[in-house]
């Protein structure tokens, strides 16, 4: 895709990854619209909730946008309100496929951000886009019934479904497992409740993950759902010894029976080979770099 005059749209631009994702865009030379659901000045931003359906078609046939990355979802796997998973993940989704491709202006890209998630607790090991979905929560339900219904939009949008796997950074939510973490060493907490220690999991930097779907934008992806990870495994002891080498502080780790999974899988790791063959070289930093960029802010 031709940078030069091209506009993309980003739903969920001011939450976490919508956030570096426009920084990733705008460097690149893209001019960069934004969804979401609270007020902002920007000119190039337009709130609305992709349960509105009129809105969107009334915001995409006015931006038409020569490429789409769709990130806005309610993705808080523990929320207590099982039907907004669906309202928001799957017929939100459908809300904004259909403006789209009402809009008059079909895209280059249309790219959808699922979750590993789909793969569920069924798989143990490393995961490619083969693996069969298992979903084990309203969330990742939500996810799979969202990937499912893209499809019968295929032969209507260039849709690539990208599927990431954890990854973290500065900014993003204390609900989320590195980021408890990392701020009680911040605040040099004495202790943390935490659930299994013993599991491994394929962690990437968020500043990587945006990269990886800018570029999937730039190739030819469409009808393909790949994969977004570092296919590198490492276990929350790790993270924890990291923390302790980096901040020099220690605390005491105490584990919360509420807080542990009794089916919960002991290695979770992806395949990132149909990523890689798509967009070429890709990496993300060390998880040390992201953690010590994450430790390197203040509450």
């Amino acid at each position: 895709m031709n940078t030069a005059s091209k506009r993309v749209l980003v739903t969920g631009v001011n939450g976490f990854t919508g956030r570096y994702m426009r920084a990733e865009l705008e460097a690149n030379g893209y001019e960069v619209f934004g969804l979401g659901t609270h007020p902002s000045d920007d000119p190039n931003y337009r709130q609305v909730r992709l349960t509105d359906a009129q809105a969107l078609h009334t915001v995409l046939a006015e931006i038409q946008p020569n490429a789409v990355v769709h990130l806005a979802a309610l993705a808080f796997v523990a929320h207590g309100d099982a039907n907004a998973f669906y309202e928001t993940n799957l017929v939100g989704t459908r809300n904004l496929l259909e403006a789209i491709h009402a809009s008059g202006c079909t895209p280059e890209c249309v790219l959808l951000a699922s979750s590993a998630n789909v793969y569920g607790n069924a798989s143990e090991g490393v995961l490619n886009e083969q693996t069969t979905p298992a979903p084990a929560n309203d969330y990742a339900v939500s996810k799979l019934a969202m990937e499912y219904m893209a499809k019968l939009w295929t032969n209507r949008l260039p849709i690539v479904i990208a599927r990431p796997f954890n990854y973290t950074g500065q900014g993003q939510a204390p609900s989320f497992l590195l980021p408890k973490i990392t701020s009680h060493f911040i605040r040099k907490a004495e202790r943390i409740e935490l659930g299994n220690l013993d599991v491994w999991r394929d962690f990437s930097d968020v500043r990587a993950v945006v990269q990886a779907y800018r570029r999937l934008l730039e190739v030819k992806s469409a009808g393909l759902t790949v994969n977004v990870c570092s296919g590198n495994l490492y276990s929350l002891r790790e993270v924890l010894s990291l923390c302790e080498t980096i901040t020099a502080h220690s605390l005491t780790v105490e584990v919360n029976p509420a807080f542990v999974r009794a089916n919960e899988v002991k290695k979770l790791c992806g395949d990132s080979t149909l990523l890689r063959s798509l967009i070429g070289e890709w990496s993300t930093p060390s998880l040390e770099e992201t953690l010590r960029w994450m430790l390197a802010a203040r509450e």
